[in-house]
């Protein structure tokens, strides 16, 4: 039964490796430009506080 449940556990992560290869989101250019696009986001909500904040 412990293998049964073993094969079980490593099923999934089985599956997203193969998700994850065939659809280059696990490529590292993929998450760059992913974590780029988060960090102007970021960026322009704090300069529309800013600039909200400094017309008060």
């Amino acid at each position: 039964m412990r293998v049964m449940s073993g094969l079980l556990a490593a099923a999934p992560v089985d599956v997203a490796d193969d998700v994850l290869a065939t659809t280059g989101i696990g490529s590292p250019l993929a998450w760059q430009i992913v974590s780029l696009l988060a960090l102007l986001s970021a960026l322009v909500l704090l300069l529309r506080w800013w600039n909200e904040q400094r017309k008060r």
